[in-house]
């Protein structure tokens, strides 16, 4: 992510130099590929606008990590076969996940912050404009939000499923699914009713930039699906046959 960073605002010095040449290169773009590149009406020669680009791209990123790390560490134990050394303890499978979503939150909190600081840090250095920090700091909330819903998607699924294998694929799938779908609803204004399926639409830049909020409805969806998939976490692991 730092490199990433870095590498962009190095980039983005040669948008700014070019200044209206490139506004124009991207006011003739169809919006529907703006929409698609998370970049709707904004300015992509200003550093707001320009950093709206990159949090797609850590949506995908932070995505794929917290999906991949959810349904691995509910199974680790069946897939390194450590399973009967960890579950033939004198401690509650419920105490077991509850250690095991610790350390998932802290990686999660690990990604989002050396993002946030890494963006402002580099921001910092090239902005020669109006500062940016709130809007970075709002982004990485909802980036933040994001990561928990994929990261209880993956500890769901791992929990469901009885191949460890098949839960970390079934997570990038769904992953994969909700941004192509993400991606049509961009594309088809038709089909925006679909919005709530995918939480790439959940928390889009463009609004955050423009409106310093977040939708209230898709807030309050989000936790109810964090919570709701926390609890299957629990309820399956608790019935569920270690395979050792």
């Amino acid at each position: 992510m730092t490199f990433l960073i870095y590498m962009g605002m190095l980039k983005y010095t040669g948008f700014a130099g070019a200044g209206e040449s490139v506004a124009d290169l991207f006011a003739q773009m169809p919006s529907a590929v703006k929409s698609i590149l998370g970049l709707g009406e904004l300015d992509v020669t200003t550093i707001a606008g320009y950093y709206a680009v990159f949090y797609l791209y850590f949506l995908l990123l932070a995505g794929v990590h917290a999906v991949m790390l959810g349904s691995i560490i509910i199974s680790k134990e069946e897939r390194d076969k450590t399973g009967d050394f960890l579950f033939s303890r004198p401690v509650r499978r419920s105490q077991i996940v509850t250690s095991k979503l610790i350390a998932l939150l802290l990686n999660v909190m690990v990604i989002n912050l050396t993002t946030l600081f890494a963006s402002l840090f580099f921001i910092n250095i090239f902005n020669e404009g109006p500062p940016v920090t709130e809007i970075i700091v709002r982004l990485m909330a909802a980036l933040f939000i994001f990561q928990l819903l994929f990261a209880a998607i993956g500890t769901g699924i791992a929990s469901v499923s009885k191949n460890n294998k098949k839960a970390t694929s079934l997570g990038a799938a769904v992953l994969l699914t909700t941004f192509i779908l993400s991606a049509a609803i961009d594309l088809y204004d038709k089909i925006a009713f679909l919005k709530f399926l995918t939480p790439f639409q959940y928390f889009p830049a463009t609004d955050i930039i423009t409106t310093g909020t977040y939708a209230p409805s898709y807030l309050l969806l989000s936790f109810i699906l964090i919570v709701a998939l926390l609890v299957i976490t629990y309820r399956f692991t608790e019935k569920r046959d270690i395979n050792i």
